[in-house]
């Protein structure tokens, strides 16, 4: 944890840049910035099924394509 106690004679906005210094150091606010969008991975089952219905999407839509009932996907230029 970090801290800063005031000196004798020393300003609150030199304490707290004293205090930011130590933060920015000590890699607190780096490593809470990396947990901010963590989620836990799913386990082996949930994965699967997550696959499988994935699968199922795609050959529906391509059937779907083949009989005409949607319309084909585009292919657009890549430009650079």
């Amino acid at each position: 944890m970090v801290y800063a106690i005031k000196k004798q004679k020393e300003t609150t906005a030199a304490l707290l840049r004293r205090f930011s210094k130590n933060v920015q150091q000590s890699g607190l606010l780096l490593e809470a910035r990396k947990g901010r969008f963590y989620s836990k991975k799913a386990n082996h089952r949930a994965r699967k099924a997550s696959a499988l219905r994935k699968l199922e999407r795609k050959k529906e839509r391509e059937r779907l394509q083949k009989l005409g009932k949607l319309p084909q996907k585009e292919i657009r230029p890549h430009f650079r």
